[in-house]
């Protein structure tokens, strides 16, 4: 993808240089000689981000930042000068500077500060898309997702809605596979019927076979239907059937087989007509050879597998979910919140989840709680999220994955880097690389990922050049 820059520089040579560097790195660059032409060239093009010097003829690059944080809010300015001080610098924040670098300076360094400031205004506009999403889809359920393996599950769950076959959901613990249940039911024409669930994990096995099939009436004890009754007409979610004991797997395979139940107390059988969904986080295959779980129970369970990815794995998916979260636990506590900080937005991009939407929704309706803001921002989230460990890490949270030493050379490289905050001289000096070796890497790497394995690094003081 080309990403458009206007730079606004009154030296021609100096805007030149600027372009080629640029343009050799996959930037398309437009120049303006003062800061009116640059205003002038913003009302017909749309770029992604903007650089421009300081002193210039007329407006000068610092009243040039407040005119474009006023008229394009979001779009991230660099300020370049070669006066540059510590007063000058804190002039360009006020005025709104995304980043500040002085002269001389080289020009990976611009294109690390330009990489990362085009990633922010990325992520700003995917924030603000999820946010009108999640609006449009207000009082939906929470089964969303704009990945690739959740445009499948919803596919699926399209085709098999109005099948009678039994589904079986799988997946780790908090990824939504009783959601997933309830959506196939929603979908189904058995829509109309009771949506009835229960979970093998959390009742006692001594009391998990009334709930299952219930109880006959025994003197002055009504009778009362067990779970296969109670779901007549619409759909059964079994849910966590892997915790399903051994003494009660045969009377669940006859019930769905002969769909009839037989309720504690009594020799009676009782039909059922309920569409049947179950749910594991369990390795069902492994329990079947391990003697666990009966083979043709779980064949009689698994004629359709809907298998959902963990959270780590759905990319943008959290911010997706991040804004319905938002916006139910603000209607919930009359809060006036509407949205994520886009600092707060990459902290949960950067984050593992291994607790999956679950973990998601207990972290949101948390900051919810705590925010003093109308966005969540980073002191709203809690200390294992603004600082993930290696095992919580998004990027190194599936550890089952084996690869080539090159690869291991490259995450090592950008962790060191992030480590120190993306100076690079630093980061040679930790690596025992002279500059060039590791500038000649990082070019390879390509300035987009760099810039992903940058998002969690220290902040840089402003003003620091690249020595």
């Amino acid at each position: 993808m080309t990403h458009h820059i206007l730079i606004v520089e009154d030296d021609t040579a100096m805007a030149q240089l600027l372009v080629e560097g640029l343009s050799r790195r996959g930037y398309q660059a437009k120049t303006a000689p003062h800061g009116e032409a640059a205003l002038a060239l913003l009302q017909q093009h749309d770029f992604e981000a903007v650089i421009t010097d300081v002193n210039m003829k007329g407006l000068d690059g610092l009243s040039l930042c407040e005119r474009i944080v006023a008229g394009h809010p979001g779009l991230p300015v660099l300020v370049i000068t070669g006066f540059g001080s510590m007063d000058t610098a804190i002039k360009a924040i006020r005025a709104g500077a995304y980043d500040f670098l002085t002269k001389p300076f080289e020009i990976e360094a611009l294109v690390l500060a330009l990489a990362r400031a085009v990633q922010h205004k990325q992520l700003r506009e995917e924030v603000k898309r999820l946010r009108d999403e999640a609006g449009v889809r207000k009082g939906t359920s929470t089964l969303l997702g704009e990945s690739n393996g959740m445009q499948e599950i919803l596919n699926l769950i399209n085709r098999v809605a109005d099948s009678e076959s039994a589904v079986l959901v799988t997946g780790e613990r908090g990824t939504g596979k009783e959601v997933v249940a309830r959506a196939i039911h929603e979908a189904s024409r058995r829509r109309a019927g009771p949506f009835v669930t229960i979970n093998c994990g959390a009742v006692p096995e001594a009391l998990l076979e009334g709930e299952l099939f219930g109880f006959a009436k025994i003197d002055a004890r009504p009778a009362r239907p067990g779970a296969f009754v109670r779901a007549q007409g619409g759909t059964l979610c079994i849910d966590e059937i892997g915790e399903l004991p051994p003494s009660l797997q045969a009377r669940v395979l006859r019930a769905l087989q002969e769909r009839k139940v037989k309720p504690l107390g009594t020799e009676i059988e009782v039909p059922w007509d309920a569409r049947v969904v179950t749910a594991s986080n369990r390795d069902l295959e492994t329990a079947v050879e391990e003697k666990r779980f009966r083979e043709d129970l779980y064949f009689r369970i698994n004629v359709i597998n809907l298998h959902l990815p963990p959270l780590r794995m759905r990319g943008n998916d959290v911010l997706l979910l991040a804004q319905h979260f938002v916006r139910t636990f603000a209607e919930r506590s009359r809060k006036e919140v509407t949205g994520l900080a886009s600092a707060a937005a990459e902290k949960l991009l950067a984050y593992g989840w291994p607790g999956n939407v679950r973990e998601l929704q207990n972290v949101i309706e948390r900051a919810v709680a705590l925010t003093r803001y109308a966005q969540l921002t980073t002191e709203d989230l809690p200390e294992k999220v603004l600082h993930p460990t290696a095992a919580t890490s998004a990027s190194e949270a599936d550890e089952s994955v084996l690869v080539p030493m090159e690869d291991v050379e490259r995450q090592h490289i950008l962790r060191v880097l992030r480590a120190v905050g993306g100076h690079r001289t630093q980061a040679a000096k930790i690596l025992g690389l002279d500059r060039k070796t590791l500038y000649r890497k990082l070019e390879g790497y390509g300035p987009e990922e760099v810039e992903s394995a940058l998002r969690d690094a220290p902040p840089r003081q402003i003003g620091a050049a690249e020595s």
